[in-house]
């Protein structure tokens, strides 16, 4: 029997980390040497520990996966697989450099393939500055990608499948705990893995508001405010749906929205 794949996680989320983590220690043929909640700690650990394959969150603060893999040494890099909440430039730019990733919800049989890939590389003796290289490229290309100023739609993994959600259709987005529900003006829900600030940052903020700090609200589909003590509001939706505003958010949304 071939040696245990060695593998690092570097997700600043912990929930995303440990349930990460706990799918990696369900195979006999793995082994979870170390964890990091940063990049900085990420490259401390692959530095110190030489594993396998390095599963890197793509979105991290301050250093994220591409910042921790343009940051390692040709002879430091281990197999990478970036994990990422679905962005359409990042999945284009690995899958032609054959550079692997997963998307959150991570799906245990889409580890598996991704954790075989990596076993089979590992006993073909890849060479490692090939590797280097092919996870260079697909850097170089996901940087150099052409960005539409705003998303128009958004993409929910729903098992197998990506279900595409029109910007326009969405009424709300609120978050629980790591996740976000997306409430369509249908009142069909989504739930993605992804931080509401950065959801946030790529909405035309002329079509969203934040209502709180858990809450955004599509504009054109809010149809009353409703004033409630303490100097806070309720915002009702036109799918029926009843928000809460917070006292800074209800300053705002009388300046911008509830003036002749």
């Amino acid at each position: 029997m071939s040696a245990r794949l060695r593998v690092v996680v570097a997700d600043d989320e912990r929930p995303a980390r440990s349930f990460l983590v706990a799918l990696l220690r369900s195979f006999d043929d793995v082994a979870v040497v170390g964890e990091a909640a940063s990049g900085k700690e990420a490259i401390a650990l692959i530095e110190r520990e030489r594993p396998d394959l390095a599963l890197l969150d793509l979105q991290m603060p301050e250093l994220d996966g591409i910042g921790v893999a343009r940051s390692l040494k040709t002879h430091e890099m281990p197999l990478v697989a970036f994990v990422t909440a679905y962005d359409e430039y990042a999945v284009r730019a690995f899958e032609v450099n054959a550079v692997d990733y997963l998307l959150k919800p991570v799906d245990k049989a889409r580890l598996r393939q991704t954790l075989n890939r990596a076993q089979e590389r590992v006993e073909h003796a890849e060479i490692v500055a090939e590797q280097a290289s092919r996870v260079g490229a697909a850097i170089d290309s996901y940087e150099a990608a052409p960005r539409t100023p705003y998303l128009e739609r958004i993409p929910v993994r729903r098992r197998d499948d990506v279900v595409l959600v029109p910007v326009n259709q969405v009424a709300s987005i609120v978050a629980n705990g790591e996740l976000l529900t997306i409430t369509t003006v249908r009142n069909e829900r989504h739930t993605i893995t992804y931080r509401l600030k950065d959801i946030e940052a790529r909405l035309d903020p002329a079509r969203f508001i934040r209502l709180g700090r858990g809450t955004l609200a599509n504009v054109d589909v809010i149809t009353k405010v409703s004033a409630m003590p303490g100097g806070t509001h309720v915002a009702t939706l036109a799918n029926g749906q009843k928000l809460q505003v917070s006292r800074l958010q209800s300053r705002v949304l009388r300046e911008r929205f509830l003036k002749l």
